[in-house]
């Protein structure tokens, strides 16, 4: 009876002892698996920040280069414009310096009227442009024409550069649609306010850097 006591008792033991053994297990289990599962967060976590930061790099980058793309584009066609003017002015230096100039006349307020910020013909210099066509014509040489632009000094460099060309061009057009003119043998530069004749102090002598020039050489 005694010895039977005494492995019941045994057997009791062994069963405790498995059961502790097994609890141990499972929390030590448990712990490992949040142990990991928080690591994988902080992982994921880690992993989501570095792909923002591409994005926010990747979008910074396409701006500057948005950016410094039209910069550049702007740069050259300032650049571009400014070679095309220089080149302008070489050839008709070039072309001055080796003919022989015939006669010139100014269009300017003291002769017609330019108005300011406008590029039309003026009607009192269409009599001017047809007398002129006509010697061109009957001179009995080859000669070809220099046709300058001026302004004053009211609005920017560029406007004014660009007004200039367009008064030039509106003259050029006239010699040829009217007077006869072929279109080969005349040339146009712009000089804007660069070359004013009066000092744009007053409205009278900023009327007097409104004009064309035009120059007829052999």
């Amino acid at each position: 009876m005694k010895s039977r006591s005494i492995a019941l008792l045994a057997v009791v033991v062994a069963l405790t002892l498995v059961a502790s053994t097994g609890c141990i297990t499972k929390k030590l289990y448990r712990a490992d698996l949040e142990e990991n599962n928080q690591k994988v967060s902080t992982l994921e976590s880690g992993i989501e920040e570095n792909e923002r930061r591409v994005a926010d790099l990747k979008t910074e980058t396409d701006t500057r280069l948005s950016e410094l793309s039209g910069k550049t584009e702007k740069a050259v066609s300032i650049g571009t414009s400014a070679m095309s003017a220089a080149e302008a002015a070489n050839a008709a230096a070039n072309r001055a310096a080796a003919g022989k100039l015939i006669w010139s006349e100014t269009l300017s307020d003291d002769r017609v009227k330019f108005s300011f910020d406008q590029t039309e013909i003026p009607a009192s210099a269409a009599t001017l442009l047809d007398d002129m066509a006509a010697r061109i014509k009957s001179y009995g040489k080859a000669v070809y024409v220099e046709i300058e632009g001026h302004t004053d000094n009211i609005g920017s460099d560029d406007y004014n550069m660009e007004l200039s060309g367009k008064r030039a061009e509106a003259v050029r057009r006239y010699l040829n649609e009217k007077g006869g003119i072929p279109l080969h043998a005349i040339n146009v530069i712009a000089f804007g306010e660069s070359k004013p004749v009066a000092d744009n102090g007053t409205s009278e002598s900023r009327s007097l850097n409104r004009r064309v020039v035009i120059r007829v050489l052999e």
